[in-house]
């Protein structure tokens, strides 16, 4: 492959590793800001659309994500990575200090109807969306392409079982504060950093995140901590 095509890869795939994180990012920072432009507007209803939006984007850009057409999971590799998700959930609900958090009053997504009990046209897609898609966009931007690129800038050939200690902890530390739990974050992306390393493999963070997401989920569906959302 000549230099030029080789370029033009990193490029195609640094964008196709972006993009879907990017559309979930700024509808995010949207969205209130369309609720309160249209007082009709049933915000909670936006979510579905982002994750949707995502989902369509990932699609679209599949042939683009390489390590996870040929790259398979054996029984060990995925034992250690629900074992790694399950580890995270549990620090999760239980680091909710105010301290440890950016807003300790937040609200979260609150899928009730006016009677008090779930909506579930609501509920299933906010479960849907952060146990199935949203581990796919994150570990995609921050572990296939952030932390690699961490190392080499031509990251697609920085293995991931060579990545380095500082390209985990810095990554691990900025996907921290993307979330309002950031001691949380941090340590999961620790967690989900290293099982990357140490299998070289991405489906073994994927996994983990959404064995993670999709407990918080059915735990806060089951508690009513909305707050988790």
């Amino acid at each position: 492959m000549t230099a030029a095509r080789t370029a033009n890869a990193d490029i195609g795939a640094l964008v196709a590793r972006t993009l879907p994180f990017a559309l979930y990012m700024v509808i995010l920072v949207t969205a209130p800001l369309v609720a309160d432009a249209v007082p009709a507007l049933d915000g909670r209803w936006l979510y579905p659309v982002k994750v949707a939006t995502v989902a369509v984007a990932l699609v679209l850009l599949w042939r683009q994500f390489g390590e996870l057409k040929t790259q398979r999971l054996g029984l060990g590799g995925t034992l250690l990575a629900v074992a790694g998700g399950v580890a995270v959930f549990l620090a999760w609900i239980n680091l909710d200090l105010p301290w440890l958090s950016i807003a300790a009053d937040r609200a979260g997504y609150v899928p009730l109807a006016a009677d008090g009990a779930v909506d579930w046209r609501l509920a299933l897609p906010r479960l849907a969306g952060a146990a199935l898609v949203v581990p796919v966009m994150e570990e995609l931007f921050w572990r296939s392409l952030v932390m690699r690129w961490l190392d080499r800038r031509d990251f697609l050939a920085a293995p991931a079982g060579a990545v380095s200690l500082r390209a985990l902890l810095i990554s691990s530390l900025v996907f921290g504060l993307e979330h309002y739990l950031w001691f949380a974050g941090i340590l999961a992306g620790l967690v989900y950093g290293q099982l990357y390393r140490r299998s070289g493999n991405l489906w073994s963070p994927i996994i983990a995140h959404a064995v993670t997401n999709g407990l918080l989920g059915v735990w806060v569906l089951w508690s009513g901590q909305w707050q988790f959302w």
